[in-house]
């Protein structure tokens, strides 16, 4: 299978989905092992494919590669955490393949061409294998203008910077951490454009108080002077390469090749009732060459209109279905 068929919208997203599953459980050693422990062999549709704990990716390599890799061969990228803290590491064997993931997906969405991208990642840049600051690079790279960069850490936003943006006919799109952009707005004293789209990226990064999404984005509208409409938000995480988007609500939105369920946290094999609280489930084909079919630990519900919201993190030490990953090769 070309892996960049994913991205076909010609072929129904069950069919893709089918496809790599079969390739994984072929090629992959960790979700092969786990499909045997659950007894899984064949499957007649995606309600069928189990989903392999994120805890996988703090506890091994999970690579489906035909091959084995050599040193520089892959990007690799690890989840953010202090000295010590064991980390989820994500072994990207086609970069490429996750660039046109980040371009492609937010194309579904924005028009990139009306926007230049400003990055404020605090807590990030001291982390040299972040996937967030990397497929932010991806995007001020792309973007032609000559205006697009991250922003200093601990400096205000400058007036005349803005108004540069302005004048270009382009809009500005503020990817940032949660708390990094509330930090950033009360240091700056700025005049934004009511089109500018401030996107938070998660990642409460400060030891500011907890606050729910709804009241950081009334925060973050009242404090850089926009409407409520243009705060919006980013789902994404190490373990995945694909990002969903809510855009002025807390609904988020998926790219065709990415799909979201909501999971019972003690039958992950089955979906909970509309609107039930319970575990996030993701299919992400873009995970083609590590797993594509990942249970995280967020809280979330789903919708009629099969958007999800993410209440939070799941309480629970352990993931169900994870012993196994510990057990001797």
């Amino acid at each position: 299978m070309n892996p960049y068929q994913i991205f076909d919208e010609s072929v129904s997203f069950e069919e893709k989905a089918l496809n790599v599953f079969k390739y994984q459980t072929e090629n992959n050693r960790i979700y092969q092992r786990f499909c045997k422990a659950l007894g899984i062999d064949k499957i007649a549709s995606i309600e069928e494919i189990p989903l392999l704990p994120i805890q996988a990716f703090k506890e091994k390599e999970v690579t489906t590669a035909t091959k084995q890799l050599s040193a520089n061969s892959y990007q690799l990228f690890r989840s953010s955490g202090t000295s010590g803290m064991q980390r989820s590491k994500h072994i990207v064997i086609d970069p490429d393949l996750y660039k046109q993931s980040i371009f492609d997906g937010m194309w579904e969405f924005y028009d990139l061409h009306d926007y230049v991208i400003w990055a404020y990642t605090p807590g990030y840049n001291s982390n040299p294998n972040s996937s967030l600051v990397w497929m932010l690079n991806a995007l001020i790279e792309r973007e032609d203008s000559g205006l697009s960069k991250f922003l200093e850490l601990d400096k205000p936003l400058l007036q005349n910077e803005i108004d540069q943006i302005k004048t270009s006919e382009k809009k500005l799109m503020l990817f940032g951490a949660a708390f990094g952009l509330l930090d950033l707005a009360e240091r700056s004293n700025v005049d934004l454009a009511k089109d500018t789209i401030v996107m938070e990226t998660g990642g409460m990064k400060t030891f500011r108080r907890e606050m729910t999404k709804q009241d950081l984005h009334e925060q973050l509208a009242k404090d850089f002077g926009l409407p409520l409409e243009q705060i919006h938000s980013e789902y994404g995480m190490t373990e995945l390469l694909s990002q969903a988007y809510s855009r002025g609500s807390e609904w988020f939105d998926c790219p065709s090749w990415m799909q979201v369920s909501i999971r019972n946290p003690e039958n992950p094999m089955q979906e909970v009732e509309q609107g039930e609280e319970g575990l996030i489930g993701v299919i992400d084909l873009a995970n083609f060459y590590s797993c594509s079919f990942i249970l995280t630990g967020d809280k979330g519900i789903m919708n009629a209109e099969n958007q999800f919201q993410v209440l939070g993190r799941w309480n629970p030490k352990n993931l169900r279905g994870c012993n196994f990953l510990i057990d001797h090769d």
